[in-house]
């Protein structure tokens, strides 16, 4: 499971402000009016060599029978059931309130990890008098000014302290260390779990028609005509507007954490409907993770169908999935088990495709000589070269191209070269990165 962060606290003491800076970019709505914050956004944040999942939640208020303020209540207490470790945020320009000590006492009854985040701390005045949070007795406290960043470095240098690690173990016969992960990704009711028994042979996971059925991350293990996959059924994931049942807030949680977990990500859409905005979402969502990605056109008997229907729907599919659409779309029946095991054969495919590591050798014979036929741009007068390329040694397929003037490196360019990738070498299904560095 995914290493995740909740950020929590009472409403209006920085909590987006802190969400954003971890992750580096503006997602939350910040505001000075209370409240803003009411369905939970979720990021990334990278900080050295680690990554880990961040989740902003709203701002906390007990006992109130405000109708939003009762929601965002129980959502905040699932979002502290599910993390890994929680940032209970305070405000050094009000000091201690009342609020601030009971949700800091039913923290301690959590059981969780808990930093102390004083927020707002921006100089020495105020530092000062910060230091009467030492009084609500959390072990791990750190005064940071959001806004500004300063302090910030302190608290992920702690975050990342916390961070178990997961070696390999060496494989062997029982080992499931080198068996794909797939989780099967969609919204609500697209025919995940249907996907999943007809997969299994069995009934693993309810399946009816009311969208959200399926609320935990159900994870099965397939091993049949010789080909073995963990297989993690998630529950639907709906538009943040949308999820209106803290179940399916819950289920949210666990179906990013699945796709942080696996290795490959099915991503179910319905045929009946085509693809749609919400989809892509999910789609960029894996891709951002750097995951295998499979695109399953679930209820493919539903369709009515002539000569070219298939191939025109995968050309509509792949032209919304642009810039990066070198991907698998496979159509499907789960309800009557047509081409389910191309799906199996696939995560093999994309699986390997994802592990590939091409020799030094071989790349720079043939990446060179294309580089020769279409080098990149002059850019400001600067010649521009590229002399050597390699390939990182990383979780996906990484290239990093070595050039006297990396700077000036055009991202039109950037896609070139991951075309002429593509083309020379089997990666369908993977993102790849390409980084250019100076010789």
């Amino acid at each position: 499971m995914s290493f995740t962060v909740a950020i929590v606290g009472r409403p209006n003491v920085g909590k987006s402000t802190l969400f954003n800076r971890l992750i580096g970019e503006k997602k939350s709505i910040t505001d000075d009016v209370s409240g803003v914050t009411r369905d939970r956004i979720y990021g990334e944040c990278e900080w050295g060599r680690h990554k880990f999942s961040v989740i902003d939640t709203g701002g906390f208020v007990p006992h109130s029978t405000d109708v939003f303020e009762k929601h965002i209540r129980e959502q905040v207490m699932i979002a502290v059931e599910e993390a890994s470790l929680l940032l209970f945020v305070v405000d050094a320009t009000t000091g201690i309130t009342a609020l601030d000590d009971e949700f800091g006492n039913l923290l301690r009854k959590s059981q969780k990890k808990v930093f102390l985040v004083v927020n707002k701390v921006d100089n020495l005045e105020r530092k000062n008098d910060a230091a009467e949070f030492y009084s609500m007795g959390f072990d791990n406290i750190f005064f940071i000014a959001s806004i500004s960043g300063s302090g910030t470095g302190e608290l992920l240098d702690a975050i990342i302290e916390r961070i178990p690690d997961t070696p390999d173990t060496t494989p062997d016969v029982d080992n499931l260390s080198n068996v794909p992960k797939v989780c099967i990704v969609g919204q609500p009711n697209v025919g995940k779990s249907s996907l999943v028994n007809a997969l299994m042979g069995e009934e693993r996971s309810i399946v009816t028609e009311i969208a959200g059925t399926t609320r935990d991350s159900i994870h099965s293990y397939y091993n049949k005509f010789g080909k073995r996959l963990i297989l993690i059924d998630t529950a639907g994931i709906r538009r943040k507007n949308r999820v209106k049942e803290n179940l399916e807030f819950y289920s949210v949680i666990r179906a990013v954490k699945a796709i942080d977990e696996s290795d490959v990500a099915v991503v179910v859409i319905d045929a009946t409907k085509g693809i749609t905005h919400q989809d892509l979402t999910i789609y960029r969502m894996a891709v951002r993770k750097h995951r295998g990605i499979i695109v399953a056109v679930n209820k493919w008997d539903l369709i009515e169908k002539e000569t070219n229907t298939a191939r025109d729907m995968e050309a509509v599919i792949k032209a919304k999935l642009a810039p990066f659409n070198d991907v698998p779309v496979i159509f499907i029946s789960a309800h009557e088990k047509q081409r389910i095991f191309r799906i199996v054969e696939t995560v093999e495919m994309v699986y390997n495709n994802l592990r590939r590591r091409i020799p030094t050798s071989e790349l720079n014979e043939v990446m060179l000589k294309v580089i020769e036929g279409y080098g990149p741009p002059a850019t400001d007068g600067k010649l521009v070269t590229i002399k050597y390329v390699t390939q990182l040694p990383s979780a996906h397929p990484t290239f990093a191209f070595f050039s006297n003037h990396p700077k000036y490196i055009r991202e039109p360019y950037r896609n070139f070269l991951e075309n002429k990738l593509r083309e020379h070498f089997e990666f369908t299904g993977v993102p790849i990165s390409i980084v250019f560095r100076e010789k």
